[in-house]
């Protein structure tokens, strides 16, 4: 939960004064936003972070607490000023040729970042948003990143992860996953293969400064796919030199986990000089299978190396950023063995290897024109996903080689299938902000897509998509009220070759014109309540799997025909809610009532082939209801409460019947501790309880699990090692061994959740 700017500023004691340059300010040069970051007694705050959001720099505070980012196009922009252990705080309106004087910090338990770049697609403060959004703190990430984005953002009230073991997670937002939750990585899409539960969002949690989370559709800002809600990863700021000279940083990182005893390490590079900053990172991991209660899960270890290096160079007029990533490994998968009592896998390992390798090049260019910035982000990605396997010639020995049983495990895998999706994107998106605060946003967006399907299981057919969308944002302040709409229209064509083994017998073209559109306001009643309303529709074109399927779903062990006439998706969503910001309470609860038109959902059928039962894909009318309820209250500046609630109940209108796979309702509670010691530093310690319920409300489909709760803690310090500042940090999760089975597992049916797991992590920076 984080507070509205005005309440934020107000909360950290935040002073701000912006004087043009003249007199105390004449050494500021005309194209420089200088400033000083002091404690509330006026001291001042070295080592903080502060930020220029909408070009993605950082600079540090000096020993004097002072700042400057030099050579900044001439623009509106907003900075965030962040430290551990004082409260965030925030400035608008913040233009070169003026220094920003006396922002002041107060001691704070946890950092409150409160704005927003995901839900307006711009710096908008959160308590302006119209639209429901969790964040992902720096803080939490380094607690919990893991190689799963999805795994790290369960903490966040109406997240969930539907999940393959330890490795594998799509992010689950008010009962949607997969194509219904759009994955961003600094604004951009990312595509991938969402059919398959073995492919989830390619990009490492530990990579992002932080993680946004909107909460429902929003089509209107994003296209098809938002349907349930986005999740936006945002990277680490370039860093920009603060007194002009040229400098680079190094920090690293040591990691492991006891239960699946993964190990790893990461190495940051980051430098500037004049107007160019760069960074480059890396990540490795390597994990066995993990433990459960009743023994090892075997098949379920990986590996893993994930990467980015960006690099950005300022004008007078342009500000450009270009940034590779990777993200990829060998993640071996555990095959469904029927339902069992039992939570270990007796004798050889068996099960087949997902092979990944996702590459992407986005480049960002801001260019000031006639008062309007005008960014330009464009990316290429390349997405190849293939699954190798010892049994091919048992699932398909039509498509296997012949082979040498008494060979080695190695030797007799082959490739079951091998796909390959090229992706490329552009954004062009205008925006101005008025003499009143008032903010404009309009712009275009294109799509071109090409999946190619090259291994001997044919799981789709080839294809390609072109796609267009013109889109116009407005947000304006009328007194108390903070009123908020957009309208948007997207134009999709795809066209899917002609395959004769799944019965395709001529090229498919399909070209949908889909409209979106979204109307909220937020109405400020006191200093300290806002009630919230938002109305919106979305939409998603159905995948080409949902059309075109026509083979056996091992890793469901059933036999999938999808239906090439599926139309797509419509959304109609209704959001209310109810905030509480204030300098010691934080507290939202939200409700919505989300009704889709031709839901896509699975369901059997009498008959069979290849000795497995059909399932076809169908459609019918949907509504899924329900509420987030979360708060944060700091007794002092020192110690926080926390609590959350969630849950979904979804309907199929058409049959009067659950949805499928809807998760469970979950309550969670706990406590953190936050202290300066001249030995370790800042320290902390923190605990949290997570009840997760018994799903009663199941679909015919469900294997039902139950309830279950779990125990974690968190405690870390600062501490000098071999000469430099080191942060040491502990966390165990299911910290009482407790035995369980989550409804959102693949796994569910033969093996449990993992057990306790010991998390140990050694950072150190210069």
């Amino acid at each position: 939960m984080r507070l509205s700017s005005r309440l934020v500023l107000r909360a950290a004691l935040v002073t701000v004064c912006s004087t043009p340059v003249a007199g105390a300010a004449q050494s500021s040069a005309a194209n420089s936003i200088t400033g000083r970051v002091v404690d509330p007694g006026g001291q001042p705050v070295a080592n903080a972070t502060v930020s220029l959001v909408e070009l993605g720099l950082e600079a540090r505070t000096t020993a004097n607490g002072s700042f400057v980012f030099s050579g900044v196009p001439l623009s509106d922009y907003t900075l965030t000023v962040r430290r551990p252990g004082l409260r965030t705080a925030t400035v608008n309106h913040v233009r070169p040729g003026y220094a920003v004087d006396a922002i002041a910090l107060s001691p704070s338990a946890v950092a409150i970042d409160p704005i927003t770049v995901t839900a307006a697609r711009g710096a908008t403060e959160v308590g302006a948003s119209v639209l429901p959004v969790s964040e992902l703190t720096e803080e939490m990430i380094r607690r919990d990143a893991s190689i799963s984005l999805a795994h790290s953002l369960v903490r966040l009230p109406g997240v969930r992860s539907v999940s393959t073991g330890q490795q594998v997670g799509k992010p689950m937002i008010r009962g949607f996953f997969g194509s219904r939750v759009l994955t961003l990585e600094n604004g951009s899409r990312l595509e991938d293969y969402s059919f398959s539960e073995e492919d989830a969002p390619s990009v490492d949690a530990r990579l992002a400064q932080r993680v946004e989370v909107i909460r429902g559709p929003a089509s209107v800002l994003f296209g098809s796919d938002a349907i349930g809600g986005v999740v936006n990863v945002i990277p680490q700021d370039l860093p920009v030199s603060s007194d002009g000279r040229r400098f680079q940083r190094v920090s690293g990182e040591l990691f492991g986990a006891s239960n699946n005893l993964e190990t790893g390490g990461a190495l940051n590079l980051e430098g500037a000089s004049g107007r160019f900053g760069w960074r480059a990172m890396g990540i490795g991991r390597l994990a066995q299978s993990y433990e459960t209660p009743e023994g090892e899960v075997e098949h379920t270890g990986f590996f893993s190396v994930n990467g980015e290096a960006a690099a950005g160079m300022r004008g007078e007029h342009t500000s450009t950023t270009l940034r590779l990533s990777h993200y990829g490994g060998e993640f071996k998968l555990l095959e469904a063995r029927g339902a069992g009592s039992g939570a270990e896998v007796e004798g050889e390992e068996e099960g087949p290897e997902r092979k990944l390798a996702d590459e992407r090049v986005q480049l960002v260019h801001d260019h000031i024109l006639s008062g309007f910035r005008i960014q330009t982000k464009a990316q290429f990605q390349r997405h190849s996903l293939v699954e190798v396997s010892d049994d091919l010639c048992i699932i398909d020995p039509l498509s296997c080689r012949a082979v040498d049983l008494a060979a080695s495990e190695e030797e007799r895998e082959q490739t079951a299938f091998d796909l390959l999706l090229n992706t490329g994107t552009v954004d062009v998106a205008a925006h101005r902000t008025g003499s009143r605060g008032e903010r404009y946003v309009i712009g275009v967006s294109g799509l071109l897509q090409r999946s190619d399907s090259r291994g001997p299981i044919v799981l789709i057919p080839d294809a390609s998509v072109q796609s267009g969308a013109i889109f116009a944002l407005e947000e304006v302040r009328l007194g108390k009220v903070d009123v908020a709409g957009g309208a948007r229209v997207d134009v999709r064509n795809t066209v899917a070759d002609a395959n004769p083994t799944l019965a395709i017998e001529r090229d498919d073209k399909r070209t949908w014109t889909e409209p979106s559109a979204n109307l909220g306001v937020v109405f400020h009643a006191t200093g300290q309540l806002s009630i919230t309303g938002n109305a919106g529709t979305a939409w998603r074109a159905p995948t080409l799997f949902e059309r075109f399927a026509n083979g056996p779903h091992l890793a469901e062990g059933r036999y999938e025909i999808g239906s090439i006439n599926i139309e797509p998706e419509h959304a109609r969503n209704l959001d209310l809610g109810l905030r509480w910001n204030s300098s010691t309470v934080s507290a939202e609860v939200s409700g919505f009532r989300n009704m889709i038109d031709d839901f896509i959902y699975v369901t059997p059928t009498d008959e069979t082939r290849n000795e497995l039962r059909v399932f076809r894909h169908l459609h019918a009318d949907a509504v899924l209801t329900g509420a987030e309820l979360s708060a944060e209250v700091a007794p002092t500046s020192h110690f926080i409460l926390r609590a959350r609630h969630d849950f979904v109940r979804g309907t199929n209108d058409e049959t009067d019947e659950p949805l499928p796979l809807m998760p469970p309702p979950r309550t969670a509670g706990g406590a953190e501790y936050h202290v300066s010691t001249s030995s370790f530093g800042d320290a902390f310690i923190a605990g949290e309880v997570e009840k997760v319920q018994k799903q009663t409300r199941p679909n015919a489909l469900d294997v039902v699990t139950g309830g279950y709760t779990l125990l974690n803690f968190d405690l870390g310090f600062h501490h000098r090692l071999l000469g430099r500042m080191a942060r040491f940090d502990v966390g165990v999760r299911n910290a009482t061994n407790q035995k369980y089975r989550s409804f959102l597992s693949r796994y569910k049916e033969f093996a449990l959740e993992p057990g306790r797991n010991v998390m140990i992590r050694i950072s150190t920076e210069d």
